[in-house]
């Protein structure tokens, strides 16, 4: 059955003025309320994310003297800060 007024969904604004003619207590009810589905969504969304990668010895096998880093870093920086400034 279909209602005769159709709410729009509260925005975020509207939602804290209402908030803040609330006692102390209530706004503790409300929070009290609110956090159990916070945390509920809190631990879907980082049963999705996919476990960190370590990055150790990621680089195990490459080798970089210190005069080519000297070089790439003379390189990079030699025309730094440019002459048009």
């Amino acid at each position: 059955m279909a209602t005769q007024f159709q709410r729009s969904p509260a925005s975020l604004q509207q939602v804290l003025e209402l908030a803040r003619e609330l006692s102390p207590i209530e706004k503790l009810r409300l929070i009290e309320t609110l956090a159990p589905d916070l945390e509920t969504a809190l631990q879907r969304s980082t049963e999705k994310v996919a476990p960190r990668r370590s990055l150790r010895g990621m680089f195990r096998g490459c080798s970089i003297s210190s005069e080519e880093i000297d070089e790439l870093r003379q390189e990079m920086w030699g025309s730094f800060p440019p002459d048009d400034l």
